[in-house]
């Protein structure tokens, strides 16, 4: 069990190391004025999304793995739902960055670099709230 739960810890780490750099990488190509940045940009974009891709998937995995050595407890426990929820939105936040990878690739996004700091942000609270729920597993 701590083989897998050291694997999960390590896998939500690359998880969100991607996750807070991805939307820092669209603030900069947002702000690209030319077509050899906003290339470079989209590159190294991608890249980092199927980077992150794999660290979201192996976390997941590892969670599950995780949950099954005790799973009647941790579907019964009220905290686990909402960190469940929360890693599903977090999941979607990682698909419409790919949207918005799409976008600038077919040079149709239309936010600003100051709305993408203000994206950037977003994973921040479910974060504190997800690691506050499983070090507290208060009863809800």
């Amino acid at each position: 069990m701590k083989f897998y739960l050291a694997l999960h810890i390590i896998f939500v780490i690359t998880w969100f190391a991607g996750t807070f750099y991805l939307p820092r990488l669209f603030v900069y190509h947002a702000m690209s004025e030319d077509q050899i940045s906003r290339d470079r940009f989209t590159l190294m974009e991608k890249k980092l999304f199927w980077f992150t891709t794999i660290s979201v998937v192996l976390a997941s995995l590892m969670g599950f793995m995780l949950t099954s050595f005790n799973s009647s407890y941790y579907f019964k426990s009220g905290w686990f739902h909402i960190k469940l929820t929360l890693v599903f939105l977090l999941w979607g936040y990682h698909v419409y960055c790919y949207r918005l990878i799409k976008q600038f690739e077919e040079n149709t996004c239309k936010h600003s670099h100051v709305w993408f700091r203000v994206f950037n942000e977003i994973p921040v609270l479910p974060l504190f709230i997800i690691v506050f729920l499983v070090v507290y597993q208060p009863i809800i």
